[in-house]
């Protein structure tokens, strides 16, 4: 009973949370929070009858089993694939280090396992397997959570659109930044009460011949979109440039009300998290992205929104480390 019942407010906290503001990064949190305590809720009341308790606990043997045995070597994979595909970055190894971690993790976890003889050893391997299931759990509600917002209803009738740059192709827009531009593009033809205007933005790399802004400019005009229809924004080097110098593009030339920023599915929330920090009045939309292409990228979006707490972050990790040690201590 007394599960239930903080399961049921865990879940109401974040209902409400979500009602109030879908940008919020805790939402994420929240939500994690809510789905583990009304699995444990499910679990307890499933407890009494047999062959739904084992069915239980055969699917949480199997999940963890894939989480041990296969993930690793997925991200392995992914990350290879990465290299191959996207270059040599270390943005496009995320996944093959996140991979190599897991492994390293297990390995050591399973090795103390059998030399139970050394505390200390016990406890390093304990507390990393902590600190791992930390950073496991929030990698799992935000990438849950942002398929969530995903499913949000966006605003339709918008009188702006921001359109984010990405790396250009040989001076051309690549098929991320189609894909972007696509979404947009639909976007407008949506709009049934407004000819919303475009803004592209997205400055000049060193080694790009024009800037990201003007070759979106021209794949929109190529697609039918009205020149004059079409703000570019050309001095942007990151998100928070993309929305801020967007904005204030849209500002200088008169224009207000509803906006609508477009980028790719994965890099969604994060820029939503941004766009309330930055105290923006404005929603975002997906695009779709390379099934290969999103969890690596994904990671680099989880690492930057760790990056950008990571005061939170690294007190949560020094309490979790100090808390394991310690029990493992006297506990030997």
């Amino acid at each position: 009973m007394a599960l239930g019942l903080v399961a049921l407010v865990a879940v109401l906290v974040f209902a409400y949370r979500v009602f109030r503001e879908p940008r919020r990064l805790g939402n994420a949190v929240w939500f994690g929070v809510a789905a583990c305590l009304t699995g444990l809720w499910l679990l307890d009341q499933v407890a009494g009858i047999s062959w739904l308790r084992n069915l239980a606990l055969a699917v949480l043997a199997a999940i963890a089993a894939l989480i041990v045995l296969v993930l690793p070597w997925a991200l392995i994979a992914n990350g290879i694939v990465m290299w191959r595909r996207e270059g040599h970055g270390l943005a496009n190894l995320l996944s093959l280090l996140a991979g190599v971690a897991l492994l390293v993790v297990f390995g050591a976890t399973a090795a103390t396992a059998m030399l139970g003889r050394f505390p200390w050893l016990t406890a390093i391997a304990l507390t990393s397997l902590v600190i791992t299931g930390y950073f496991a759990f929030l990698f799992a509600a935000l990438l849950a959570y942002s398929v969530l917002y995903g499913t949000f209803r966006r605003e339709r009738d918008a009188n702006a659109i921001i359109v984010l740059g990405a790396g250009l192709l040989d001076g051309r827009v690549s098929p991320l930044l189609a894909a972007r531009l696509d979404r947009a593009i639909a976007c407008r033809k949506r709009s049934a009460t407004t000819d919303p205007v475009m803004v592209v933005s997205g400055g000049q790399g060193p080694d790009e011949p024009v800037s990201e802004a003007e070759a979106m400019g021209d794949y929109l005009r190529e697609a039918g979109v009205p020149a004059e229809k079409i703000l570019l924004e050309d001095k942007a080097t990151s998100t928070e440039e993309n929305l801020r110098f967007s904005v204030a593009v849209l500002a200088e030339h008169g224009h207000t009300g509803k906006m609508v920023a477009v980028t790719s599915n994965y890099h969604m929330f994060r820029t939503a998290v941004l766009a309330r920090r930055l105290r923006l009045r404005l929603d975002v939309m997906g695009a779709r992205t390379a099934t290969y292409f999103v969890l690596s990228a994904f990671l680099r979006e989880f690492a930057a929104l760790l990056a950008q707490y990571w005061r939170t972050n690294l007190a949560a990790v020094v309490l979790l480390a100090g808390t394991t040690s310690v029990l493992t201590w006297l506990h030997r």
